[in-house]
């Protein structure tokens, strides 16, 4: 096959200027688990500089254009696509399972001659004997590929520990005979439920189905049910990765020395434990490709990795079958038995970046949207504003600190003492920051940008006429007319609360 496999991103995430940086990553999380390890966002439509803002438009709704405020911080999720697809683009899948895709079974359905393989209308799949199979086979932790007739046709099944055919009604009978030939020659091949039934199409079907009839009797050693099925699998050596039992998801590859893992927590509880892999490993480096940082793994005598992940944030691993790394650990954090410290006072906000005007800065001593607290120019304004905040730090015993800036309308650059110390631009808005702080008195600053969907609501709220792109940027994400002037005014800022959390090291 290729190596790159390519997918159109974030195109209909939500309303025109309404995504933020941070709901584009899960969806490119989602992507890359599921294969995908060359995207483009559909979005960066060209448009002269001389052409008022907003531009040209097209009908695609992220916006993903200098145009956009969220353009400011896109570098970062660039960044974090770089780090992802490198290693996704490297080595090659490690997949045990084929499943084959009964496509004549979707030519057959009696729900039309046009079959869509649409975002609106994904029923031919997910709602499918294949997409039962695919949803079992991830949520237990196996890795697959799917595999058609031509390809079967082609030899290319014979990579895989085990051929997978969800139940399937018809099936040619070329593509019957590949199957069969496999499990002769000592591949284990699954039917699922049943044994086709039928071959498609009415040429000769006479003929056709009575060869069909003959090649299954006797064949019904090759049918499994759902509760044999984990067991036919182990059986014929499928690996499975037991880390899906603690709420990951993954995607597995080969490198020459081992295997690379992209480990999402897509879930809504954190994961702090120890892992254990599929594949055997002497040792391992964990990045964070958000932030692009290193470190070598801690394993414990049965292998397992320790992994701590909060909701939201992905993990790659590079593991070595025989050889033990070197290089600085990866720090295993939790949170000292101290309440952390929220940082209060008097918050300057100062806006330094953005349009239709910048507004007058402010102070305040409650974090809220700026909307509320920086006058009527910041109710359409779109940009960042710069807030600032000298605290003292407590002495309280500490390996490490923890900033989390609580809810951030929507990315932030995090300076502490006049040093960029984070990127903060997607769940979970925290980072650790002890080596920035100093004793005593302390700066901090945060530049944060919003969406431009305040901007966008305000010529439409004056009725002035922008949609000048002809005939493609008049409508919204549910395809219907574009129209922002019913829009509430979007929360925007800092919103807080920003706490700074004693952290200490463990050995676990």
């Amino acid at each position: 096959g290729k190596r790159l496999v390519a997918a159109e991103t974030c195109t209909w995430l939500r309303n025109h200027f309404k995504t933020a940086l941070s709901q584009a990553k899960p969806e490119v999380d989602q992507l890359f688990l599921n294969g995908i390890n060359h995207i483009f966002f559909h979005g960066t439509c060209y448009s002269p500089k001389e052409a008022p803002w907003p531009g040209w438009l097209f009908y695609a709704s992220m916006e993903y254009n200098p145009r956009n405020a969220i353009w400011r911080d896109a570098p970062f999720l660039n960044a974090y696509v770089t780090r992802c697809q490198s290693i996704l683009q490297s080595g090659n899948p490690s997949n045990d399972v084929a499943i084959y895709w009964p496509i004549y079974d979707i030519w057959h359905s009696p729900e039309g001659m046009q079959q869509r393989l649409t975002v609106h209308g994904p029923e031919w799949l997910t709602e499918s004997s294949t997409g039962d199979a695919a949803r079992w086979l991830k949520a237990k932790g196996y890795g697959f590929d799917y595999i058609s007739d031509r390809q079967l046709a082609a030899g290319l099944a014979k990579p895989y520990r085990v051929v997978m055919v969800p139940k399937t009604e018809h099936m040619p009978i070329d593509t019957l005979k590949v199957l069969i030939a496999l499990a002769d020659e000592g591949k284990p091949v699954v039917f699922l439920e049943s044994l086709p039934r039928d071959v498609p199409g009415f040429k000769d079907y006479n003929q056709r189905r009575g060869e069909l009839q003959s090649l299954v009797k006797n064949k019904e050693r090759m049918v499994v049910d759902w509760e044999g099925l984990r067991d036919r699998l182990e059986s014929s050596g499928v690996r499975r990765e037991p880390m899906v039992d603690s709420g990951l998801e993954f995607i597995r590859r080969t490198h020459e020395s081992g295997f690379h893992y992209f480990v999402a927590n897509m879930g809504e509880q954190p994961v702090d434990g120890w892992i254990a892999l599929g594949t055997p490993l002497e040792s391992a480096v964990i990045m964070d490709p958000r932030s692009g940082e290193t470190g070598m793994a801690t394993l414990n005598e049965d292998s397992e990795i320790y992994l701590q992940l909060l909701p939201g944030e992905t993990r790659i691993l590079r593991t070595f079958q025989n050889k033990s790394g070197d290089g600085p650990s990866w720090p295993l954090l939790e949170n000292v038995k101290e309440d952390p410290l929220t940082l209060e006072g008097k918050w300057n906000v100062t806006f330094i970046e953005g349009d239709p005007k910048l507004p007058d800065p402010f102070e305040t001593s409650e974090l809220e949207s700026w909307t509320e607290s920086g006058g009527e120019e910041s109710k359409r304004f779109a940009g960042t504003a710069r807030y600032s905040l000298e605290f003292t730090l407590p002495e309280t015993k500490a390996d490490d600190w923890t900033i989390d800036l609580g809810e951030v309308r929507e990315s932030a650059r995090v300076s502490l003492n006049g040093k960029p110390a984070a990127n903060l631009w997607s769940v979970p808005f925290r980072a650790n920051v002890g080596q920035f702080l100093q004793s005593g008195k302390n700066l901090l600053e945060l530049e944060v940008t919003n969406l431009s969907a305040n901007r966008i609501r305000d010529l439409d709220v004056r009725g002035v006429e922008w949609k000048i792109f002809y005939d493609a940027n008049i409508v919204d994400h549910n395809y219907r007319p574009f129209d922002a002037s019913r829009w509430e005014i979007v929360p925007s800022g800092l919103l807080g609360p920003v706490r700074l959390i004693p952290m200490k090291s463990i050995t676990p």
